[in-house]
């Protein structure tokens, strides 16, 4: 059996002025560093781009997809986290807190669990209707991280606090069928 690579694609540098989630754009600095994920992925014979329907995480392949000139497919279950209805501040305690307890969220947020098993499900199903094609996931942090220790259950707290600042961040998982075989971080 092939070995499957997926191309997952943290965002790059947010503009966090900008407190609606799904409508936070990248940065000036952001908007350069997406090239750099560009120069990454323009050699790999890229298929197809799935992006969570965030916008950070879709201007940060807008670059790739522009000069290989393929569409950017959302999928609704790669989005980041629902923290809570407001901005937080103490962002550092609430992710130590659901890091500790998978269980743990805000009134009107998600538990680590939840987007953990949302963004599995997604996951599968790529694996399974994207079989032996070239696929980049641009997705976030969080949703990476949970994704990560589903398939190797030590990528915990302090694993997501040292990726906490890369971004972009590009992580090469391969596998046979669904199931993990390889993970490489990769430096762009």
């Amino acid at each position: 059996m092939q070995n499957e690579d997926r191309y997952f694609v943290r965002h790059a540098q947010p503009d966090c002025s900008n407190h609606n989630d799904r409508e936070r754009p990248l940065t000036q600095k952001g908007i350069e560093d997406s090239k750099l994920v560009t120069h990454y992925l323009r050699d790999k014979d890229i298929d197809i781009l799935l992006s969570s329907p965030y916008r950070r995480a879709v201007e940060t392949i807008k670059d790739l997809a522009d000069s290989c000139g393929y569409p950017i497919h959302m999928v609704e279950d790669f989005r980041e986290r629902k923290v809570d209805n407001c901005w937080i501040e103490d962002f550092d305690n609430f992710t130590k807190m659901q890091w500790n307890d998978f269980d743990y969220k805000l009134l009107d947020g998600e538990c680590l669990w939840e987007v953990q098993k949302r963004n599995i499900n997604a996951l599968k199903e790529v694996l399974r209707v994207y079989k032996d094609r070239n696929i980049v996931i641009a997705s976030h942090g969080t949703a990476m991280s949970t994704i990560l220790n589903y398939f190797e259950p030590a990528f915990h707290f302090d694993d997501f606090q040292r990726i906490r600042n890369i971004m972009p961040w590009v992580v090469k998982l391969s596998f046979e069928g669904d199931r993990l075989v390889c993970k490489e971080e990769v430096d762009v």
